[in-house]
């Protein structure tokens, strides 16, 4: 639903001006300073409301406007609507650093590498 801009199937649950808001990022510079999250963290991504997304490429796996989250229980969701892609990855293992476990980074790498354009 978030792919299509709000729509499932024929049926419209969000306005496109709600989902492109909540996939736009939110923040301000001084708040991304002022962040603790991971260092550099929002040097290439962003924060809207609730999801975060993509601002500028660094690797493989994550278009620029690509959205989603991923949860430091072991999920992570991502949604691209420049490859038309929608990812779930749901494991039990729990992150025990802020930065994602081989596994999450795996997958996402894998899902990019199986486009085929």
């Amino acid at each position: 639903m978030m792919l299509n801009r709000g729509t499932h199937g024929s049926v419209r649950i969000l306005s496109r001006s709600s989902v492109e808001t909540m996939t736009t990022d939110q923040l301000t510079r001084e708040q991304k300073a002022q962040s603790g999250l991971l260092p550099g963290y929002f040097d290439s991504h962003g924060w809207g409301f609730g999801v975060a997304m993509v601002t500028r490429r660094e690797d493989l796996a994550g278009s620029i406007g690509r959205f989603g989250w991923d949860g430091g229980l072991g999920t992570s969701w991502a949604s691209d609507p420049q490859e038309e892609l929608v990812g779930i990855l749901l494991t039990q293992r729990a992150w025990t650093s802020p930065n994602p476990p081989d596994v999450c980074r795996d997958f996402w790498t894998l899902a990019y590498q199986a486009i085929d354009d």
